[in-house]
């Protein structure tokens, strides 16, 4: 007997449906015709065991017993699906042969191998295991996936990796948040501080942003214009670039803070005549955005629709297992594999018969084209998100899953448009002893860009962010001005000077699109200079899967709370980090553990190399705990499972 073994029943049914008929629909699992057995996981059924099935004196949280260290790992049943692992454990008896059905992410991998695990599978059994990979739930996709069975040793590397990300959340979740809730109860602070490894450099990623903002001290800062006529009477404005001998009058991003040296350049310009000292025009051509992983889909919907990224992520999951629109959501990745391009004409061509506006942009698709994103290299156990093969026509859907469709469907048309095509011209002039430029883009082909242009020919948020970051109207001016054809040499003249008085901005309070984007690109805020270069581009804060959710807990626990599409800190999330050792609120650890995670998938470490050093950290952090201030966290009442026990011990869990 073949035993399939699912993350989840919606995988399931999928699976038994490309399977021998007649079925016969059990509890816990279908019976195929052929004497074969489809069953499922419901999620994780087993979780990390708590310290107090370790020791019984666990139970009463206190600094003695810390750090705790499990010296043989342990897991146990969820209470909620204890059922379906008894129906999985006589299964796994009967089979000769187990498929591997887990979700193709780290955890899907995990979560499958760990129950074959617990259930003592022989080791000749293990060895013979396949892998099934599915990210397409329709019945043709899922009859590709089963002709194309691995063996499931070949993924053992990014099932050590979940493990370690698993039992590293565990052992800094667990002896964290108990360090640090004893410490704050001595201060008179009665409830739990909860501390994670990725929970916390994300909430301390917007305390530091929001003390930036309130100690801000605007200042002043000038620019100056040159308005420009060439001897047609042609027109345009250039702006003037200091030279080194301003520099003590200048900030470290450049900017002139002394009007009068503005003022004096103004007076100098005026009416003066201005030599092109040079004119770079090159024809430059911008491939089209690749298909969305999840990271960029939330980003995008949140910019767009202000859609947070839970919402995203649970209609990403109903488009993907109710209405079978999409393919696996969950994917870190934004390429696909060349095979999947046979498939493009097909796709495209149920898109154009859509009563949808994205039909369109499907009869201007031309199926022959392939982009950048068909990259096998790029491809690991999951691709991007894209639109399967099934026609959303018959469907109901709700206005979010219309618009995350949308948005999913329009990012893959992209990729069967020409490139956009324009012109980049740099004009440099000479005035009165001072270089002043002049920058403009002159579109040659709209190409992918006409499915981004929303009415009257504005392009969408998206495009409009990625193409003018500034929403200043002067710089707006500048480099959306055209240009007169010139030649180096060419006498102008410079009818005035204008002065631009200006005043430095604080810092933008986060958003759910740039708090996600800062998860994704966490290099940017890691301020070692080894631990960045160890960072790659899409090395981030936790996973897709987890980015979401982990958003949403620091909102639940109210360390975090919206003011309108801005996300503030609370007192309490400010108070915890300013409690806090910066170590634990700095991304530089936790971006150095997620890189060499990914380290250990691809091969390239161990899981000891991850786990060994974080034990010592833990230990180091437990001891820097007693010299920490808690002064300034409120004072609250304590959390106590029942008013009747008096000993400080609480149900929450540690998270990421």
């Amino acid at each position: 007997m073949k035993l399939y073994i699912a993350e989840k029943p919606s995988l399931g049914r999928a699976i038994a449906a490309a399977l021998p008929k007649p079925q016969k629909n059990h509890q816990g699992y279908i019976a195929l015709a052929n004497g074969d057995v489809v069953s499922w996981c419901i999620g994780h059924i087993l979780e990390q065991a708590n310290p107090e099935n370790y020791d019984p004196a666990f139970k009463k949280w206190q600094m003695a017993h810390l750090p705790i260290i499990p010296e043989q790992w342990q897991l146990k049943p969820k209470v909620q699906t204890r059922a379906q692992l008894t129906v999985l454990r006589s299964l796994v008896k009967q089979a000769d042969e187990i498929i591997h059905a887990g979700d193709p992410d780290r955890e899907g991998q995990l979560l499958v191998d760990e129950v074959i695990d617990f259930l003592k599978v022989s080791a000749k059994k293990k060895q013979n295991i396949k892998r099934l990979l599915i990210s397409d739930l329709n019945l043709p996709a899922v009859q590709r996936s089963l002709a194309n069975l691995q063996s499931n040793q070949l993924f053992m590397p990014l099932s050590i990796s979940a493990l370690a990300r698993s039992r590293a959340d565990w052992l800094y979740g667990i002896n964290m948040t108990r360090a640090y809730t004893l410490q704050g109860q001595k201060a008179g602070f009665n409830s739990v501080l909860s501390v994670g490894r990725v929970q916390t450099p994300l909430l301390g990623l917007v305390v530091r942003r929001q003390q930036e903002i309130d100690n801000f001290v605007a200042k002043d800062f000038y620019d100056v214009h040159a308005h420009l006529q060439t001897k047609t009477q042609e027109q345009f404005i250039a702006k003037w670039q200091p030279s080194e001998a301003c520099q003590p009058h200048m900030d470290e991003e450049g900017r002139v803070l002394n009007r009068a040296l503005a003022e004096n350049v103004v007076r100098r310009i005026g009416q003066q005549t201005a030599e092109v000292s040079g004119v770079d025009e090159q024809q430059k051509k911008q491939a089209a955005p690749l298909p969305y992983n999840l990271s960029s889909l939330q980003i995008d919907a949140a910019k767009i629709y202000s859609l947070n990224a839970k919402l995203v992520l649970d209609v990403c999951q109903a488009l993907y297992e109710k209405h079978k629109l999409i393919t696996y959501p969950r994917s870190d990745c934004r390429y696909l594999p060349k095979e999947h391009h046979d498939q493009a004409k097909g796709i495209i061509a149920m898109l154009a018969s859509a009563d949808e506006t994205y039909a369109k942009f499907a009869q201007g698709a031309n199926s022959s084209l392939k982009s950048k994103a068909w990259n096998n290299a790029k491809v690991t156990a999951h691709h991007a998100i894209i639109p399967t093969e099934k026609s959303a026509n018959k469907l109901t859907l709700n206005p979010f899953e219309k618009k995350i469709y949308f948005l999913i469907v329009r990012q893959y048309l992209a990729q069967f448009y020409p490139a956009y095509q324009y012109n980049q011209t740099k004009v440099e002039v000479l005035i009165a002893g001072g270089k002043f430029c002049a920058n403009a883009k002159t579109p040659i082909a709209q190409g992918w860009k006409v499915l981004f242009q929303r009415a009257k020919n504005k392009p969408d948020k998206v495009e409009q962010e990625k193409g003018d970051q500034s929403d200043d109207n002067f710089e707006r001016q500048l480099t959306h001005q055209s240009l007169p054809k010139l030649v180096k040499g060419e006498q102008l003249l410079c009818q005035h000077g204008e002065l631009i008085s200006r005043m430095t901005q604080a810092p933008k309070h986060f958003t759910d699109a740039s708090l996600l984007s800062a998860m994704t690109g966490i290099a940017r805020f890691v301020s070692d200079v080894d631990i960045k270069k160890l960072l790659r581009e899409n090395d981030g804060l936790g996973t897709e899967a987890t980015r979401a959710g982990i958003i949403d807990l620091l909102f639940k626990r109210d360390y975090l709370q919206r003011q309108g599409k801005n996300i503030h800190a609370t007192v309490i999330g400010t108070s915890l980090i300013n409690a806090l050792p910066i170590a634990a609120t700095m991304p530089d650890m936790t971006a150095h553990w997620e890189a060499t995670l990914t380290n250990i998938s691809e091969k390239k470490s161990r899981y000891e190399d991850l786990i060994s050093p974080l034990t010592s950290t833990i230990a180091e952090m437990i001891k820097q705990s007693e010299q920490q201030s808690f002064a300034q966290l409120p004072k609250v009442a304590f959390k106590r499972k029942s008013k009747a026990k008096k000993s400080t011990t609480w149900k929450k869990k540690p998270t990421k």
